[in-house]
């Protein structure tokens, strides 16, 4: 039941809109696995020819091995001490 000035039906609108996006998203995601297997011959980041035995190792591959090296050190998540205080350090 929705409440205030909505629509009695309000709910089901946005269950199905969402439900839509999703069904979107999910076709979307699956038309960009099936183009996975079209490599490219240049690297999308400095443009370097890709070497073909890193596309037949890695299908899709749009960067070079040192470009993806890159972008996996940035991806990588900082170790980083827990800056929350324990409940034993709170009581000493």
């Amino acid at each position: 039941m929705a409440g205030g000035w909505a629509r009695d039906d309000a709910v089901n609108d946005q269950i199905e809109v969402s439900t839509a996006e999703a069904v979107a998203r999910a076709r979307a995601a699956a038309a960009r696995r099936a183009g996975a297997g079209d490599s490219a011959l240049t690297c999308a980041e400095c443009d370097e020819p890709i070497p073909e035995a890193r596309r037949a190792a890695q299908p899709g591959v749009k960067l070079c091995l040192a470009c993806q090296s890159g972008v996996d050190r940035a991806r990588r998540p900082m170790g980083g001490m827990n800056r929350r205080a324990s409940k034993d350090a709170l009581l000493k």
